[in-house]
């Protein structure tokens, strides 16, 4: 299996007319350790990126957060103009004090600064989609999606999303604004949020699994499941990605890494195809 396209998994309109690959990119390892600061190889951070418009990875995913600042300013200088059709959707509502420390900060003025210095970083006019990283428990939920809603409004954001929510969250949300993603923790070996998922399956919301590879070690250390591995030729990380593709329509995986050799290795998971009997047999593999 060597075929690298992630259009291969197909794609989705993300809120009905932003059509992407399925099988994206997720920006936050091209950061430093902690997720803080530069990379340690810089140059091989720029050829990830530019890399992902020859193999058909058209979406990718960052956050103000993420270094803080870097992923975007990365992206930027890598991408831009974006020429070759990549959709950068970036978020806000965390903030940062160290390697590995996030605090959610969802004040109305924070979520239009982050707008607003993402837009600048990321040398846009308009973002995509912009997706709340956390709901801030501190921060009344009306003054905190009324800020978005004002910001769809004034052209700064074209389409909304939210992340780490529930179903009742999505639902309150979609009175401010149209609910376009959901980017919750899912993968092979954890469902906690299949209830958030069929709800995005039911409404034709995106659902951009975080931390989309786990699992990997899970299916390459079952009898079955390395059966399956050996018939496809893929590794265990490979089959996990098949599956999370075949499990829905609505699925956006965006696996991330620093490494191109990686990168590669993540889109030609978009190459297989999994039978009835394949998904199955996984599907009861991890819900064990």
């Amino acid at each position: 299996m060597t075929t690298r396209d992630a259009s291969l998994a197909g794609s989705f309109a993300i809120g009905g007319d932003l059509t992407v690959n399925r099988l994206g990119f997720g920006a936050m390892r091209i950061t430093g350790e902690g997720i803080w600061g530069p990379p340690a190889d810089h140059d091989e951070a720029i050829r990830v990126l530019q890399r992902l418009p020859e193999i058909g990875v058209d979406f990718v995913d960052t956050a103000e957060s993420y270094g803080p600042y870097v992923s975007e300013e990365l992206i930027a200088e890598a991408l831009a103009p974006y020429d070759r059709g990549t959709i950068v959707a970036t978020k806000s509502g965390l903030t940062r004090t160290g390697p590995d420390e996030w605090h959610q900060l969802g004040r109305p003025e924070f979520l239009r600064q982050g707008v607003a210095t993402s837009l600048r970083r990321l040398q846009l006019e308009r973002l995509d989609l912009w997706q709340l990283h956390r709901i801030d428990a501190r921060v009344p939920r009306a003054e905190q999606f009324g800020a978005i809603a004002e910001m769809q409004k004034q052209g700064l954001i074209r389409h909304v999303g939210l992340s780490e929510v529930s179903v009742a969250d999505i639902e309150e949300a979609s009175k401010y604004f149209k609910v376009a993603t959901v980017q919750n923790l899912y993968n092979f070996a954890n469902r906690k949020s299949e209830a958030v998922l069929e709800h995005c399956e039911r409404n034709g919301i995106g659902f951009i699994p975080w931390y989309p590879l786990a699992g990997g070690d899970l299916v390459a250390g079952h009898e079955k499941a390395r059966a399956i591995m050996e018939r496809h030729g893929a590794s265990g990380s490979q089959i996990a990605l098949a599956w999370l593709l075949r499990r829905s329509p609505v699925m956006l995986p965006i696996p991330g890494t620093g490494k191109v050799r990686h990168l590669e290795d993540n889109v030609a998971a978009a190459a297989i195809r999994l039978s009835d009997e394949d998904f199955a047999t996984l599907d009861a593999i991890g819900r064990r």
